[in-house]
């Protein structure tokens, strides 16, 4: 058959041989490959052109519309300031943080003026939206949000920009009233920009709290100072950039200062503290810890000058001498509270001239901790010039040995609570005769890790016997065995709550006779660590004391077991704490507990029990609305699974797993 090629000659169509019907139908394909490129690139060339043409059109447009980005920052500022309302300027803030360093760079006092002015000029108009929210609240029964007067921010949290929002939102509330920086973030940290977002947003600032925040200077604070003059608590712990400027700024700025805690400030020294004594007239307590640069000249005028306020007194690691304790003595007219703890320079004549001076005269609480000029002499004269002493703690007060405590019990008349901890001179000898010539108003005794406390040989002739005594401790004395205990128990008749943790030593025979003596019944009794105490004893302890029982620990007493349960649901009918760790109690003395219909338990602690397995769950479920903790770490017999299902029934219960 023929071969045919098209060709626009009159529209003909004409016949070929067919050896040129090749030819002719390379030649067209060759016309058309052309073609097709130069329509290509024709195409694309157009293309170029329309993108650059919507491209100048966009930037046409952009360059027509207004942008506030344009404006400096002192326009944007008046603009920013006249924002109204809380939510308008919360809304503002999230736009940028240029934005954002602008509205927390505007004082409290500000906003306020201008919203003066502009509700003067023009009538005030309702915020439709924020009434529509708040009766959306009131429908759903829900009250509306309290304003936001209390923040924390710890770790990672703390940053300036979280400081400069928080400032914001909360100044159009009023403000910030308590304020807590607990550390900063690494690379982000907490700066004197975010701490005086906040101080120009609150006014009515009244608790101040930075710890571990490094970057804070005297700049920050004198921010502090000038926008919150309502100040009252001011906690700074380990800001090394802080000195004494910042603590004249904050004296002269916030004379209603009553509290002032200040641990491990390298830069504070003298000057800072004279100040505060100076300006502050309504400083009722002061904190003063591990500050090197702190000498008696600071402590000296602080207590000087603030002697018809300062009530609470805590120093701790200064290098002091006798003469701030002798200043403390002579001007302390209204401190009741008196701490002080790792005073290495103070000797015996400072506590001595602190007691001589008669100043003391309202002391009610004093604790001294490893210093060393606390001697018999010094406890003596403590006891005979302050008379209004009702509660003592000495930790690691190696002088004080058996004839200061006799010497102090003959001039305390009103004491109520003795507390040592690692004096080692004490002995049980030395408890005895204190009992025997204690006040009548004397009810707690705590003796923990006093290695002078062991049996004795031979007991007094006559015992003393102490009525009045209701709390009793005696906790990690190794040579405290069930001899004394016996005679404790005679020689203290009505007790209520008893501490004998960690009295390895301590079986039935010696906790018995304590039971069977105690005539106004226990109702706190812990016995941890006690690893000699059988069922025989919580037995006779729960006979005795069931109906006034609230709380029992047994914790680590590895010979209790499901017998003491079966006793415990029998007879307690007010028991609402009751710790079995490390006991050897099981599912079948769970069982018993949660039959109880009586007992309302608030906290049960089964952990380290090995016996206790996934058959204690259902009864674990059982024990009622009151259960509010449950410990049941290292129950490894009862399973993650059976733990998610107890939590899901347990609902309203602190599970720890």
């Amino acid at each position: 058959m023929p071969a045919f090629c098209a060709y626009g000659d009159g529209g003909c169509l004409v016949s070929a041989p067919a050896e040129l019907s090749g030819l002719f139908c390379r030649g067209a394909v060759q016309q058309q490959q052309q073609r097709k490129r130069a329509l290509v690139a024709a195409s694309a060339v157009a293309a170029a052109a329309a993108a650059e043409c919507v491209r100048a059109a966009k930037k046409r447009r952009q360059q027509q519309l207004p942008s506030l980005d344009a404006l400096p920052d002192e326009c944007l500022f008046e603009i920013l300031r006249r924002v109204p309302g809380g939510r308008g300027r919360g809304a503002s803030a999230c736009v940028s943080r240029r934005w954002l360093a602008l509205l927390s760079s505007i004082r409290a006092s500000e906003l306020a003026q201008a919203v003066a002015a502009a509700a003067a000029s023009t009538p005030a108009l309702p915020d439709l939206n924020e009434e529509f929210v708040m009766e959306e609240e009131d429908k759903d029964g829900e009250t509306p949000a309290d304003p936001c007067v209390e923040r924390v921010l710890e770790g990672k949290e703390a940053t300036d920009v979280r400081l400069a929002a928080m400032g914001v939102v909360a100044g159009s509330r009023g403000g910030l009233e308590k304020l807590a920086v607990r550390g900063s973030h690494p690379t982000r940290g907490v700066t004197d920009q975010g701490l005086s977002a906040v101080a120009r947003g609150s006014p009515n600032l009244s608790s101040l709290a930075l710890w571990d925040v490094p970057l804070i200077t005297d700049a920050g604070l004198a921010e502090v100072a000038a926008g919150c003059p309502s100040l009252e608590r001011l906690d700074i712990s380990r800001c090394p950039l802080i000195t004494d400027k910042g603590l004249i700024a904050v004296a002269q700025g916030c004379p209603n200062l009553v509290s002032l805690t200040i641990e491990a400030c390298s830069g504070v020294a003298n000057e800072g503290l004279r100040a505060i004594g100076s300006f502050c007239k309504k400083l009722q307590a002061v904190n003063i810890k591990n500050c090197v640069h702190v000498g008696d000249q600071g402590i000296s005028s602080l207590v000087c000058s603030a002697t018809a306020s300062l009530a609470k007194i805590r120093l701790q690691g200064l290098t002091i001498t006798d003469a701030s304790l002798a200043v403390i003595g002579y001007y302390g007219k209204a401190v009741t509270d008196l701490t002080l703890a790792r005073l290495a320079t103070v000797g015996e004549r400072g506590f001595w001239v602190m007691a001589n001076a008669a100043g003391l005269q309202n002391l009610r609480c004093m604790s001294v901790t490893s210093c060393p000029g606390v001697t018999d002499l010094a406890l003596s004269s403590i006891a005979k010039f302050c008379p209004s002493l009702k509660q003592l703690y000495l930790r690691k007060c190696g002088h004080v040995s058996d004839a200061g405590l006799t010497a102090f019990t003959e001039s305390a008349k009103v004491f109520e609570n003795l507390q040592l901890e690692e004096c080692n001179r004490v002995t049980l000898v030395g408890i005895l005769s204190f009992l025997r010539n204690c006040s009548q108003k004397f009810r707690a005794l705590s003796l923990v890790k006093c290695t002078g406390i062991k049996d004795i040989c031979s007991a007094p002739a006559q015992l003393p016997l102490c009525r009045s005594l209701r709390f009793l401790t005696i906790k990690d004395c190794p040579g405290f065995t069930d001899a004394s205990l016996a005679v404790v128990g005679m020689i203290c008749p009505q007790l209520e709550q008893v501490d004998l943790s960690g009295l390895g030593e301590v079986t039935d025979n010696g906790l018995l006779p304590l039971i069977q003596s105690s005539k106004a019944g226990l109702i706190k009794v812990d016995l941890s660590g006690c690893k000699n105490i059988t069922d025989v004893a919580v037995s006779s302890l729960v006979k005795a004391h069931g109906k006034s029982l609230k709380k029992v620990s047994l914790e680590g007493c590895s010979k209790i077991t499901d017998a003491s349960l079966f006793i415990i649901a029998e007879n307690c009918s007010e028991l609402a704490e009751l710790d079995l760790s490390n006991c050897m109690v099981s599912d079948y003395g769970v069982a018993i507990l949660s039959s109880a219909s009586h007992l309302k338990l608030r906290v049960l602690s089964l952990s380290g029990c090995s016996k206790v397995t996934q058959k204690s769950v259902p009864f674990l479920g059982n024990l009622g609305q009151s259960l509010e903790g449950l410990n049941l770490q290292f129950c490894n017999m009862i399973g993650n699974h059976n733990i998610a299902s107890l939590e899901k029934k347990l609902w309203w219960c602190d599970i720890l797993a």
